[in-house]
């Protein structure tokens, strides 16, 4: 069985594709296009399109490990909420 679940949580896009209990696709962006023009506005993303799991930053992008989903919506999840209170306090 192969389910996927798109989520946009204000300017978060979470996919998640299934097989079983298993996550075997993923997609986590923290988009905005006013302080970030490269990459489609794509601030900071988490993927494994193209066969391997990768990292977007700024427009820059570079391989990491997957410790496992959870653990990976985890970190991004705390990369977002420490880039909202950057962006905040700078007023973007």
């Amino acid at each position: 069985m192969h389910i996927s679940f798109p989520t946009l949580l204000d300017s978060n896009v979470l996919k998640r594709s299934f097989s079983g209990a298993e996550v075997v696709k993923y997609s986590l962006a923290y988009i905005n296009p006013r302080i970030c023009g490269p990459d489609n506005g794509r601030v900071l993303g988490y993927d494994n399109s193209h066969g391997h799991d990768h990292r977007h930053s700024m427009g820059k992008v570079s391989s990491v490990d997957f410790p496992g989903y959870e653990a990976l919506l985890d970190r991004f999840q705390r990369e977002v909420t420490e880039l909202r209170r950057n962006e905040d306090e700078q007023g973007n």
